[in-house]
């Protein structure tokens, strides 16, 4: 049995599919049972349980007779004692590898907070003797759909990245990497640095969006501290999340990012493209069609 935190996530329904697929039991844990039954295939064979990360008992009856654990969780201050807490009680119900979705830049001295925090949880993760598998996956392309609005409306992307290139990746690839990794005893125990085939920025982003909806997008840059302030007013964002969304930005530009080969090593096949992903997705952006980047 292995369980899935974090399964209403992109990443985990993606993972919670796949291993239904492959035909191995998965217990699927969430706080909306009824939301993640709508994404979970029909077909699939899924043991859909109730689980809340703050309350250790529904945990610990989730955990009971399962034998591997994926976890991840929405990023939120609470996040290391939660995590912490997850893994300490999968050790005590004798889980024997977890495979934890972490940050690329992960370590005590990283500048952005959050991955310090997830550096935090991998070292209590080392300290419980269990195998551990550690998934550091840069800039999710499902994120860009938090673009869309001002997209659509305005013709608009936002940042403060300058010129710099992102990595990203696709959410169904980190799922088929962690599910390689809880498949096949040969991934686990490894940390992964996941990405893309390519890098892209902010403009050639804005410059690939406008031929594939046949209207111009531009990409304006703004300072760190009207960016994040635009973040806090236009989009309600809490001062913590936005010092993280414009610190990761920033470090694009401070350290310059490039892609690895991890995931067509591990899975025998290129990653997909963020050309693909916005092909599958033009409807979001305000396009009528899903026709290909011409």
């Amino acid at each position: 049995m292995i369980v899935v935190m974090g399964a209403t996530g992109a990443t985990g329904c993606a993972l919670v599919n796949r291993l239904a697929a492959a035909d191995v039991p998965v217990r699927a844990l969430t706080r909306d049972p009824d939301r993640l039954r709508a994404g979970v295939s029909a077909q699939a064979a899924v043991e859909v349980r109730y689980a809340d990360a703050t309350d250790p008992e529904t945990l610990r009856a989730a955990f009971d007779g399962a034998s591997q654990l994926f976890l991840t969780m929405v990023n939120r201050t609470d996040q290391v004692e939660l995590e912490t807490r997850a893994i300490r009680i999968a050790a005590d119900r004798g889980i024997g590898h977890v495979v934890k979705l972490s940050a690329p830049t992960a370590g005590p001295d990283s500048p952005v907070r959050i991955a310090r925090w997830h550096y935090a949880i991998e070292e209590v993760l080392r300290g419980t003797g269990m195998t551990h598998t550690i998934l550091r996956p840069y800039a999710f392309m499902q994120k860009l759909l938090q673009l869309a609005p001002q997209v659509a409306a305005r013709g608009l992307i936002v940042g403060t990245m300058g010129e710099a290139a992102c990595n990203y990746i696709d959410c169904r690839d980190i799922a088929d990497v962690a599910a390689a990794a809880l498949l096949r005893s040969e991934i686990a125990g490894g940390t992964y640095t996941l990405t893309g085939s390519q890098t892209y920025s902010y403009p050639r982003l804005a410059a690939m969006m406008s031929r594939m909806l046949d209207v111009p997008i531009r990409y304006v840059d703004l300072p760190p501290a009207d960016f994040r302030e635009q973040l806090i007013r236009q989009s309600g964002m809490p001062d913590w999340l936005a010092d993280h969304i414009t610190e990761i930005q920033r470090m694009a530009i401070n350290q310059p990012e490039h892609p690895t080969d991890t995931v067509s090593t591990i899975l025998g096949r290129p990653p997909r493209t963020l050309e693909s992903f916005l092909s599958e997705n033009l409807n979001a952006f305000g396009h009528t069609t899903t026709e290909a980047l011409r």
